[in-house]
């Protein structure tokens, strides 16, 4: 079946997550995503890793989770052999995505006003941290920052915690999700107008705009969210809305009403609660009081009983444990891919279903420059060309 980005071309120049991420949700849709990397050592998440471990013994898992459905180009951006090489890429591309730091692709000759003088209906997205300007501009964005700047880390976790980051990458793939569908309308835009534009997406508005329910209620109500001393998961929420231990693990318990509650727990006396200016007043005192019945039982006895009541609840899970959870195994929320180094590894599946038509992982994440001499050619360089590139160290190619 055809995909829905099928002849769409995208110069990746992106490295890290952010970025990545948003140009392999592009290529998951079939669009011929090009990542161009630094010659030599390529993206700097290839060189990081976890647990000081690789995967099949030279492959990074912060590299191969956002690079699938891409062709990569491992070339020298100061080259200026390199350089007209990536004009000639510009002038058939349909997007670009960059995420350097504010300047850095104007010095080196490949801003949005050098390649839309040779491609006039590019899409040009440049992701940033803090913006294209203003007084954070020079400085380093980066995840857990934004984190901390937008707020997030100080609502997260109990009062007595201090701040909490929150335990993924959420700034960036909050970004990612921006630059996508920004792409997406622009490229929608031109379809009728012609016209390409540049976009500017960055990390702290990208957060902002998550958490805009809660900047919305303190902006306007004058008041700010006091986080509880208990786990209750929201600062604006009550109890019973939290995660409570069972005898074997925990049960989360979201928005229900407390006479549900009081009737799972099967103790009349709880009805004293039942009051919603109390159960938001008394909370930490509400959610000690819930937390003493739910450690009396294991997680699958209370998720029989509460769900039977229609109190929205559900289990706890490890992330280990997560790819066994029934729900999950019937989405194929996660599957299986070949990659010519690190050999068969599970990979998060495409997160949505399209009739007509649906997204597909057609190729792992690339080697270095894996697919540069196909790129070259494609750009119509001559072999002898190709070769003098290779020879000068301005292109890597990494075989199979």
């Amino acid at each position: 079946m055809n995909q829905a980005l099928d002849g769409v071309r995208v110069l990746d120049f992106t490295q890290l997550l952010q970025g990545p991420f948003a140009t392999q949700m592009l290529g998951d849709l079939g669009a011929d995503v090009i990542k161009i990397e630094k010659a030599g050592s390529g993206d700097l998440f290839r060189s990081m890793t976890f647990f000081n471990e690789w995967i099949g013994g030279s492959e990074s898992p912060c590299f191969l989770p956002w690079n699938r459905n891409k062709r990569s180009l491992a070339i020298n951006l100061k080259d200026p052999e390199a350089w007209e090489v990536l004009l000639k890429l510009a002038a058939k591309a349909d997007m670009v995505v960059e995420n350097f730091r504010p300047g850095v692709m104007d010095k080196l000759g490949l801003g949005y006003e050098d390649l839309s003088a040779v491609n006039p209906g590019l899409i040009y997205c440049s992701a940033t941290g803090w913006g294209p300007d203003g007084p954070y501009v020079t400085r380093p964005g980066q995840d857990l920052l934004v984190q901390g700047v937008s707020g997030a880390a100080m609502a997260s976790g109990k009062a007595s915690d201090g701040p909490i980051a929150i335990g993924t990458a959420l700034s960036d793939q909050l970004g990612a999700m921006h630059i996508v569908y920004a792409v997406l309308a622009a490229l929608y835009h031109r379809e009728k107008s012609g016209e390409g534009q540049q976009i500017q997406v960055n990390l702290l508005q990208s957060v902002l705009a998550f958490e805009q329910q809660d900047f919305f209620t303190v902006q306007n109500m004058g008041r700010s969210f006091d986080r509880p001393e208990s786990g209750i998961a929201h600062p604006g929420n009550g109890a019973p809305f939290g995660i409570y231990p069972t005898q074997d693990g925990y049960v989360s318990i979201a928005m229900s009403p407390w006479s549900k509650i009081v009737e799972a727990v099967g103790d009349p006396e709880l009805s004293r609660y039942d009051d919603l200016q109390l159960l938001y007043d008394r909370r930490d005192e509400v959610y000690e009081v819930l937390a003493e019945y739910t450690r009396g039982k294991t997680t699958e006895a209370w998720l029989d009983i509460m769900l039977a009541l229609d109190i929205w609840c559900a289990p706890v899970l490890e992330q280990r444990e997560v790819a066994e959870d029934p729900q999950v195994k019937h989405l194929q929320a996660f599957t299986e891919i070949e990659h010519p180094r690190a050999g068969t590894v599970k990979v998060t599946n495409i997160p949505f279903r399209m009739s007509k038509t649906p997204g597909a992982i057609r190729r792992p994440a690339p080697l270095i420059g894996q697919h540069g001499e196909e790129i070259l050619r494609e750009a119509g360089l001559a072999e002898d060309a190709i070769e003098d590139l290779v020879a000068r160290g301005s292109v890597t190619i990494e075989s199979v």
